[in-house]
């Protein structure tokens, strides 16, 4: 079972640990050390990468569904980039999110 991250003290004990590991396979320990490594604060709660490992989990979801969703609407069978822009501007909140983020048209290698 995973801890509830509200529920959690100021420590993460060894088989919690892995019990989210399992959940979020090397998710986590890749938040962390690029927390840590771009030195945005001093001190990091050890929930902090857990949580935002669990953010980028679900964001990332919830954009590869939507642009599923627009590949079907137009029978492609693959998601291009710009299935991925359309899906992102189709939603208001991720509209806003992605509101300054250009998603690249031009495959990279392609001449």
């Amino acid at each position: 079972m995973i801890p509830s991250i509200g529920n959690l003290q100021n420590r993460l004990t060894s088989t919690d640990r892995k019990q989210i590991d399992k959940w979020l396979p090397g998710a986590i320990g890749n938040v962390e050390r690029g927390l840590r490594e771009g030195h945005y604060a001093q001190r990091l709660s050890p929930t902090a990468p857990v949580y935002l490992a669990a953010v980028i989990e679900y964001l990332t979801a919830k954009v590869l569904e939507l642009a599923g969703n627009e590949a079907q609407n137009h029978g492609e069978r693959n998601i291009t980039p710009l299935l991925l822009d359309m899906a992102v501007h189709n939603d208001s909140l991720l509209s806003t999110l992605f509101d300054t983020t250009t998603i690249s048209q031009v495959a990279p290698g392609g001449d």
